[in-house]
């Protein structure tokens, strides 16, 4: 699985790869519930390791598209460039491509009654979104992102 500007990462391999297993991931790491609750705000914590979801139009980070570099507020790990930001008008921060093909792992989610693809950090399993197919060009996709779940660089978390 390889993702340049060249050869964006599309939904045939969204979907190809949430099916059929996800790339090894860059590093792992685990810890016990009670140390990511220590870690973590009561919201950070709901959403990156209960799967919740924020309320929509909840952060200034969706109005926020200066360069920088998105990490995951859990391990660090880069995921997200601004360059790859764009305004969905959905309410959540939203990005076209991830940093690099092995820091997300695709899962199909089936629950309420819908069929999605959400989206996790390959390396300590923070659930951050999900990822839709009606994203601009070049990719088509449109990542839509828990801003709980992110850290921008420069930025405290």
């Amino acid at each position: 699985m390889t993702s340049s500007p060249d050869d964006p990462f599309t939904w045939t391999d969204v979907m190809r790869v949430a099916r059929g297993g996800n790339a090894a991931p860059p590093r792992r790491l685990e810890r016990p519930e009670a140390e990511w609750r220590e870690r973590l705000t009561p919201e950070q914590f709901r959403v990156t390791r209960q799967h919740g979801t924020e309320r929509a139009h909840s952060s200034d980070m969706c109005r926020v598209f200066s360069p920088g570099k998105y990490r995951c507020i859990c391990c660090d790990t880069l995921l997200f460039d601004a360059e790859t930001k764009f305004d969905s008008g959905t309410g959540w921060p939203s990005f076209t491509q991830a940093a690099a093909p092995d820091v997300i792992a695709y899962h199909e989610d089936r629950s309420y009654g819908m069929s999605r693809i959400e989206v996790l950090c390959n390396v300590c399993d923070a659930h951050l979104g999900h990822v839709f197919p009606d994203g601009p060009p070049p990719t088509g996709l449109r990542y839509c992102i828990n801003a709980v779940s992110l850290r921008k660089d420069g930025e405290a978390s």
